[in-house]
């Protein structure tokens, strides 16, 4: 079979392909390709602009030419990469030997040794994959995180005023207000948005094993580390790693790991709580024509975006753990565990772009239902117990928990009417009287 969205092993490439193709100008093996050429190219520029002794004849004006090579590459170019790797059997020196030969044809044969010079492979890829994840952070994630934040804060605002039969312990308790649960998620995902953006993307470029062996032996009067800090800090805006091994240590990268893996925890929470307000009606659902809850029940409106959303969090989560577990351990200088692992980035984002789009979805077909929720509240008088006790307290009344304790603990109903009879017998003033039977559940709601 030919490769397709129907034919795909993952469903990210398959079923889910609408939604996740956008990270394929982060994460394919093209865009990694790119990302080399990117970063290959503009060490060149970096060197002819110190410049080195051999390239002061390179003239600034050939840079927007050389720069084509990468804003013009073409899935052509890298199926060319591709091809000279089948005989090189490495890929960054298959990317060399192709710049080598677009630097022929810009009649630059007499600069092609100075491509890829001094470097390790890992100098080229330890500065493309921090790129890539961060123009796919800011690209994609974070206006997506964005949208979810806004929409909880914009659905906090408009259910403000609406009085919630709370639950501890799954049971009831003092109520609270359905616009400040949700807004309880908003600040947490924010929280943590917040601390994420800090995380630096951090990069490792220094030579074969960290100390610009070659550079210095080849130029010993260039500060290369000098050179490396402005190449990397301020041309492609990452932060350099100081003091490395062969490959980046990858801690800050697993710090953005962990950072996403506790917002997709706290989402994975706000779907597991908006899925208990649909279980309990107090959501309805806004549903489609012709779309099906139930093969066999007709009346069923699942609610299958937080189920998918949940779901694909869990697997992203489960990538991201082993990723922060797995990438920042290098045997000695270095072993190439840390290539089969950091290709697969993509796939818990993949992941988790997919559940952000199922929770703005499923947030956007929610319908209050104040029916139910005041229907739940007038059954549980029990609550204002707590505002009862603590009034009496006030008063120096003798044990007023234990007093309340043996009218509401256990007992199948309580209503109005219970909580009314018990405050008649209380020996207070009328005022305090008057006072306790203004509580209801509806209006028992805190600060």
């Amino acid at each position: 079979m030919e490769l397709s969205q129907l034919t795909a092993i993952s469903p990210v490439d398959g079923r889910y392909r609408r939604v996740t193709k956008e990270l394929a100008n982060y994460f394919s093996e093209f865009a990694l390709i790119r990302y080399r050429v990117l970063v290959e190219v503009e060490y060149f520029i970096a060197l002819s602009e110190i410049p080195l002794p051999q390239l002061k004849a390179v003239s600034s004006s050939v840079f927007p030419e050389l720069r084509k090579i990468y804003t013009e590459f073409s899935e052509a170019d890298a199926q060319k990469i591709k091809d000279i790797e089948k005989v090189t059997n490495h890929d960054v020196k298959a990317v060399e030997y192709f710049i080598k030969e677009k630097f022929d044809v810009l009649q630059l044969e007499a600069y092609k040794e100075f491509i890829h010079f001094g470097l390790t492979s890992q100098d080229i890829n330890n500065t493309s994959i921090p790129l890539s994840l961060k123009e796919a952070l800011e690209q994609v994630y974070y206006p997506l995180l964005e949208q979810v934040i806004t929409k909880l804060k914009v659905q906090s605002k408009e259910w403000k005023d609406i009085t919630l039969l709370a639950r501890t312990h799954g049971q009831p308790a003092s109520p609270t207000l359905m616009g400040k649960e949700i807004y309880v998620f908003a600040e947490r995902i924010e929280a943590q948005f917040k601390q994420l953006q800090q995380v630096p993307f951090s990069a490792k470029f220094g030579g074969a094993t960290g100390n610009f062996n070659a550079h210095k032996i080849a130029f010993p009067q260039t500060n290369w580390i000098d050179f490396a800090n402005t190449f990397v800090n301020k041309q492609l805006k990452l932060n350099r790693s100081q003091t490395t091994t062969q490959i980046e240590h990858y801690d800050h990268l697993a710090a953005h790991f962990d950072g996403i893996k506790r917002i997709n925890t706290i989402l994975i929470d706000l779907c597991r709580d908006v899925w208990t307000y649909i279980s309990m009606e107090y959501f309805r659902q806004k549903t489609r024509k012709g779309e099906v809850g139930s093969s066999a029940m007709p009346h069923k409106v699942n609610p299958i975006d937080f189920e998918n959303a949940e779901g694909n969090l869990g697997i992203a989560n489960a990538l991201f753990e082993h990723f922060s577990a797995k990438l920042p351990i290098s045997r000695l200088q270095r072993d190439l565990t840390d290539s089969t692992v950091i290709r697969n980035i993509g796939i818990p984002l993949s992941h988790t772009m997919i559940s952000l789009n199922s929770i703005n979805k499923g947030l956007s077909k929610l319908v209050l239902n104040e029916d139910a929720i005041r229907a739940d509240l007038d059954r549980n008088w029990a609550v204002v117990a707590e505002a009862i006790q603590t009034i009496l307290r006030r008063e120096n009344y003798p044990q007023p928990y234990e007093a309340l304790k043996e009218l509401t603990r256990g007992k199948s109903t309580i209503d109005k009417q219970t909580i009314h009879e018990f405050i008649a017998t209380l020996k207070v003033k009328a005022a305090v009287k008057a006072e306790l039977k203004r509580i209801t559940p509806f209006n028992y709601t805190g600060v």
